[in-house]
This record gives structure tokens, C-alpha cells and sequence, in this order.
């Protein structure tokens, strides 16, 4: 697993209505081989076309059925029936996703050339893919919505060599065997030990972990144990805080309750997505979520990257 690259594509970071700069929601992660898509707002393709990502998606996942998330998948699809996809897409999503998959069929009328299946999540839910879980929680947004985790399995410890020589393992694949977590045998004669992998590696360090809420209005994470000590939270800050009961009243944060929230998780960066079309700059979104975080802060544009390194622990 240490050499699994994790990128965030952010395909688009508008609100509910697009600008010419901003495309709306779609963020796109791919870890080693694995490319996964979630939301996938109106224009999306055109979008991966300009990032040079490809279609070749693993899965698709949803926050919540309100038009601007979902709108891309109907093109998205038809032209990966076009190119020839074989393999199943699994689209996941709260209540309602069967309905959405069924007349996803039914509207295209087309021959889809690969089979599409639909997995309904619910708070609590995960996803086990390899070498990592996506889990799902539950967020506020005036109909059934969901934020997602993406979480690393932990890594070995690390190994100590030099201990491993004091106990007598060679210099060798003996070294890999402790490193895989296997026991081995060291010494000759009567100086022949067994030699357990505890003895020579570190504490087990955590693997990389990425939150993405969707549209929420503010609520307390401090209890979302699942999304704490996350390297990046990818909130909803729809709006500065000069309109704060607005956001309220729409069912979405701003960017000062973003920072609050990356405060409360502990989160190691914050990245402010789902912009209103009201806005020109970013300028005022940045200075509301510092007041309340002190971390690392991106305003992403449409198509930054960004890569998410192991931390060094």
C-alpha cells in the first residue's frame, strides 16, 4: 500500500448554478488504480476530458438528489457505453437511488453495454474496496443526504533493523518476512529463537483519510468520531458569513462554519467547495474560514489536483 498514490481531482466546485469558471459538484479521488467519482454534476465529462482523467470509473457516489450532483451521470454513462465498457458501475446514494438507477435506464434509451447496479447507503453505512473503506454519515440538508469517508487501512509499523540484527535475523528476505507480519526463525543450534514481528516493528501508523461532506448546513461533527483527524475535510461553504441566515435558511454552510468544522475534526487541511455563483473571488471565503482554523486552506478551483502524501509518522 505504500506506494498508492491518492490524488483529488476537483472537477467542479460551483454551487447549484454554474459560472463560467465553475462547473457544479463533482470531485473525483483516485487511489493507485482505483478512480472513483463523487457527485457528478451537469458537464462533468467535458470536465474529465480537460483533466485528462479518462472514464474509466469504479464507482459513483452521491450525496443527496438534488439536480446539480446527479445531472452528469446521464451523459457520463452513454458515453461510456459508446467506448465499449464491459464492467459493472455500481452507483451508491441515500434513499432514492434505486428510483434514480431505474430511470437512468429508462431515459437513456439505449443498449447499455455494461450492467449498472444501485446500492442504497444509509448513515453507518461502508463500502470495503481494496485497501481502504468508504463510510458514509449522515449530514443536514433538508432531504436524505450523506457525507462520505475515505480511509486508508493502517500501515506497518516501522521496521527496525537494527534490532532485527541484535535478535540474529541476516540482512535479507528474512527482513521482508517480518516486515509482512510473519514470525521467523533466527540463530542455528542451540541459539535458534523464534523472532515475532512485534519484537522489531514500530506502531502501526494510520493510513490516509479523506471527508467529504456534500451540501450541509452547519452541524456538530465534534461527534462524528468516523470524520476526525481526517489530511483533507472538503466542506460546503456555499456562502461568506455576511450571509449566514441565508445559509441557514437553504440548508448550507459558510465558510467560517466550514473552519469551525476542520477545527473540530481536527482536520489537517480544509478545501471550500460548492461556491454560489454570487461570488467573483474567493477572497472573503479564505479570510471567514481562517478566523476559526488555523490549518492549511484551499479555495480550489475547477480542475486543481491535489495529492494527499502519507504523513510522517
Amino acid at each position: 500500500m505504500s506506494g498508492e498514490t491518492l490524488h483529488i481531482h476537483f472537477l467542479g466546485t460551483a454551487g447549484a448554478l454554474p459560472t463560467p469558471q465553475r462547473n457544479p459538484p463533482c470531485i473525483m479521488i483516485r487511489r493507485g488504480s482505483d478512480t472513483l467519482l463523487f457527485d457528478c454534476g451537469e458537464g462533468a465529462q467535458q470536465q474529465m476530458m480537460r483533466a485528462r482523467c479518462g472514464f474509466t470509473i469504479n464507482a459513483i457516489f452521491i450525496t443527496h438528489w438534488h439536480a446539480d450532483h446527479f445531472l452528469g451521470v446521464f451523459g457520463l454513462v452513454q458515453t461510456m457505453s459508446f467506448n465499449g465498457r464491459t464492467e459493472p458501475l455500481t452507483i451508491y446514494g441515500p434513499e432514492w437511488v434505486h428510483e434514480f438507477v431505474k430511470t437512468l435506464r429508462q431515459v437513456a434509451r439505449f443498449n447499455l453495454k455494461f450492467p449498472m447496479e444501485s446500492v442504497e447507503l444509509n448513515p453507518g453505512s461502508w463500502v470495503r474496496f481494496d485497501g481502504y473503506t468508504i463510510t458514509a454519515f449522515g449530514v443536514n440538508h433538508g432531504i436524505p443526504s450523506l457525507g462520505f469517508v475515505l480511509e486508508e487501512d493502517s500501515r506497518p509499523g516501522r521496521f527496525n533493523r537494527e534490532m532485527a540484527i541484535a535478535l540474529g535475523v541476516p540482512p535479507g528476505p528474512l527482513f521482508g518476512r517480518l516486515q509482512r507480519g510473519e514470525p521467523v526463525m533466527a540463530g542455528s543450534g542451540d541459539d535458534r529463537r523464534e523472532v515475532r514481528p512485534e519484537q522489531v516493528m514500530g506502531r502501526k501508523r494510520p493510513g490516509r483519510k479523506i471527508v467529504y461532506t456534500g451540501d450541509t448546513r452547519a452541524i456538530p461533527f465534534e461527534n462524528l468520531e468516523i470524520a476526525h483527524d481526517a489530511d483533507i475535510l472538503i466542506h460546503d461553504a456555499t456562502y461568506d458569513e455576511s450571509e449566514t441566515a441565508r445559509a441557514a435558511e437553504f440548508f448550507h454552510a459558510t465558510a467560517g462554519q466550514a473552519g469551525e468544522a476542520a477545527s473540530a475534526l481536527s482536520a489537517r487541511a480544509l478545501a471550500l467547495v460548492h461556491i454560489s455563483s454570487r461570488y467573483t473571488d474567493n477572497t472573503a471565503h479564505l479570510s471567514d474560514a481562517q478566523k476559526k482554523y488555523g490549518g492549511t486552506i484551499l479555495a480550489p478551483n475547477d480542475l486543481d489536483m491535489i495529492e494527499i502524501t502519507f504523513r510522517d509518522e
